[in-house]
């Protein structure tokens, strides 16, 4: 009791000797402060968790007790999380919202002509601020309480602030104990405001759901392309900041981000992120302002370790361009099969906003061995169209965008897209190449869709085959990471139905002699006719195993083996073939052992195979492999029977 009471004298004795240095900067009432606001100002609100809520909340009393105070002002901000109650129909004479970003508070607004959106990259705002190109009359902020000398900390949002408080020609501060100091460029002094409004409140928190099945199967696929060493940027939203939590295996991450979320803080609390191998800024994780939990802000309270500073430093394309493994994780509304996104507008419906998406995806796309990652589960609830009614599942991956639909991303902006459903590699691939990895990553209701529209557009062969329903479904848990006796480092799994470029690519690189081993002839040419009868399996009569290593970031096949059902049902078919360069290294003998465990589940009892005279390496292969062999010479071809012991 007695410590509180302490504290508490200390804070007034305080207050009081900044209100003697500055008295000009306190009014007694604050309907005096407001009453300099003239009817068409632009007035500024503070963004995000920052936003200063009691200021706010004033300037609407003052208002409604005096509704011609003044007309036609405008509001602009980045985004809110209060309720925005400015957009009420009551205050339309009063205001008008003028946002750079759509939230869930404001959107109703915006699409129903109550409310303003200026697209813009966020990167760009302080220099149309300073220019006056947005000019700003009032700026409503929140700050931490003054020092002595008077210096005030901006916490959680610098952004566009410290723009708006240099060019406003009125600057309204809210100290508030609740805000943190964060280092970098958000500290102001007195001198810097017009007028003091202190008042204590918790700060707003952004609180994003738990992350069910779906976001943490995403953020597995993730954490496979995330690097150690890497320096991350998270975007906004549930999807994004749920990856966060599947990265904490990673070892010595780095932080470039606009925003800083609780998974971030999470990491850093964990010590994953320590930013040593960063580029520029090492040591230092850089953000622009934090959306989280109240422990999220307790967390950034005068550490060291993190600065925040203004947006066009954060999001300069250039600048992210400079941290070498620069890996940016974002989500999106939509994207189509040719790799356009959307993260902004559904049709004609405004949904967010560009925001930094961009510049980070481009700026890490120009980084030394920078990545870009698209994240989003594979289907979302209908907004309510003619095509589909609310509430109805729809694919998030379409044919194309739709009419109305702003392009955040092109389709040189992506490196990788993940879904629940896999990991799809656009940079530097044909149309027909993306079309047909976009749909393998597709929810697999809607595959047959995807594959009839493709054809329909052109995108795809227009003969391509596909297995729709259970069977064609990609078997993911069949996938295994072997390392052969000469240790060789492979993944072992079922071949996709994009594989075909990959298939092609092995095929021709085998010499004649394995050619001719494989096929029993003497053809050159592996025609898509041919190569999609091994892509497009029934996985339940039929499997197709390759075994791939990654090269300089790419897969590479090094073996196939395969097995189909025999007509007595008993018994299938089975045939190996492996890279010229990778034989004698282990890899056919992983191949068998693990097609002989995957026969063996499906309850066969063994294998045939049509095998040349003179191929020896096939016999040893399968006698060391412990089958029960006989074989039959037709014609200088063995027809050969392995049983399972």
């Amino acid at each position: 009791m007695e410590q509180a009471e302490a504290e508490l004298k200390k804070k007034f004795s305080s207050w009081e000797e900044i209100r003697g240095r500055w008295p000009s900067k306190f009014q007694e009432q604050e309907r005096f402060i407001f009453q300099k606001i003239r009817p068409g100002n632009r007035i500024f609100v503070g963004t995000g968790c920052g936003e200063p809520q009691y200021l706010v909340s004033s300037l609407l009393n003052f208002v409604k007790n005096q509704p011609k105070a003044f007309l036609d002002a405008e509001l602009i901000n980045i985004v809110t999380l209060g309720v925005a109650p400015y957009t009420d129909e009551k205050f339309k004479d009063n205001f008008r919202l003028n946002s750079f970003f759509i939230g869930d508070n404001t959107r109703k607004a915006v699409n129903q002509g109550g409310a303003d959106y200026t697209p813009i990259f966020l990167s760009q705002l302080p220099a149309l601020i300073r220019s006056e190109r947005i000019p700003l009359d009032v700026a409503l902020i929140q700050t931490t309480p003054p020092d002595k000398e008077g210096n005030m900390n901006l916490g959680v949002s610098v952004d566009i602030v410290r723009a708006a408080v240099e060019k406003a020609g009125i600057v309204i501060a809210q100290p508030n104990s609740y805000m943190p100091v964060v280092e970098g460029d958000g500290w102001i002094c007195m001198d810097d405001v017009d007028y003091i409004i202190a008042e204590d409140e918790p700060l707003l928190e952004y609180i994003e759901d738990v992350p069910g099945d779906i976001a943490q199967k995403i953020g597995r696929y993730v954490s496979r392309i995330v690097e150690d060493g890497s320096t991350i940027q998270v975007g906004y939203g549930s999807i994004p900041n749920a990856i966060v939590s599947c990265l904490q295996g990673k070892k010595h991450l780095g932080v470039h981000t606009e925003l800083l979320n609780d998974g971030i803080a999470g990491l850093m609390e964990k010590g994953v992120v320590d930013n040593s191998q960063k580029s520029i800024n090492p040591g230092k994780s850089i953000a622009t302002f934090c959306m989280g939990r109240r422990h999220t802000f307790d967390f950034l309270r005068e550490k060291s370790s993190i600065e925040f500073r203004t947006i066009d430093y954060t999001n300069n394309p250039l600048i992210i361009a400079q941290n070498r493994k620069m890996t940016a994780i974002n989500s999106a509304l939509e994207v189509d099969l040719t790799g356009q996104a959307t993260a902004e507008s559904l049709g004609h419906t405004f949904y967010s906003g560009i925001g930094g998406q961009a510049d980070f995806m481009r700026g890490a796309a120009l980084a030394p061995d920078g990545k870009t990652i698209l994240a989003l589960p594979s289907t979302a609830q209908s907004m309510g169209t003619d095509a589909s009614p609310r509430g109805q599942l729809v694919s998030r991956i379409v044919p194309f965008l739709r009419e109305g639909v702003g392009v955040t991303l092109t389709r040189g902006d992506i490196h990788y897209v993940v879904t629940e459903y896999g990991i799809a590699y656009l940079h530097g691939k044909s149309i027909r190449e993306r079309a047909m990895d976009l749909i393998s990553i597709a929810n697999p209701s809607f595959r047959l869709w995807l594959i009839e529209e493709a054809k329909r557009l052109y995108l795809i062969y227009p003969d391509q085959a596909f297995i729709p329903g259970i069977k064609g479904e990609y078997p993911e848990d069949l996938e295994v990471l072997k390392t052969t006796r000469k240790g060789l480092q492979l993944l072992l799994r079922p071949i996709k139905i994009s594989d075909e470029p990959l298939l092609k690519d092995f095929f021709y690189s085998l010499s004649d002699e394995s050619m001719y081993q494989r096929f029993i002839s003497v053809r050159r040419d592996i025609p898509h006719e041919l190569l999609q009868k091994f892509v497009a399996v029934d996985y339940f009569q039929k499997m197709v195993l390759v075994a791939v290593k990654e090269e300089d970031d790419r897969e590479l096949i090094c073996g196939l083996g395969q097995y189909a059902f025999n007509s007595d049902m008993y018994t299938a078919d089975v045939a190996l073939v492996v890279r010229d360069d990778c034989q004698r290294k282990g890899v056919a003998g992983e191949l068998l052992s693990y097609l002989t465990y995957l026969a063996k589940k499906q309850g066969l009892l063994g294998f045939t195979a049509e095998v040349l005279v003179g191929n020896e390496p096939v016999f040893r292969l399968f006698k060391k492999m412990g089958f029960d062999l006989s074989k039959r010479n037709e014609q200088g071809v063995y027809e050969m029977l392995a049983m399972f012991r």
